[in-house]
């Protein structure tokens, strides 16, 4: 399984808590999640970027899918789809 099937994975069972840079490199050892992601999305995943700030104001980007995409862990089947 490559990065980007684990990263589809995992934005999916996190649901609306999404996944964050730090999270990915800790849970994954994704190290460049927006190339990652930037990967997905062209493969057709709609992922929604919301930019968040932490309590020392520290800002980052926290990523999600889209609510229409399908959440019962079925591999995307678009054009582009895993093989």
């Amino acid at each position: 399984m490559n990065q980007e099937q684990k990263i589809l994975r995992l934005l999916q069972a996190r649901g609306p808590r999404g996944l964050s840079g730090l999270e990915a490199e800790d849970m994954l050892r994704v190290r460049d999640l927006p190339k990652r992601i930037s990967v997905l999305r062209s493969r057709g995943v709609p992922i929604r970027r919301d930019m968040k700030s932490d309590e020392l104001g520290q800002r980052y980007c926290r990523y999600t899918l889209d609510l229409a995409y399908p959440a019962e862990g079925k591999p995307f089947m678009g054009k582009r789809a895993f093989v």
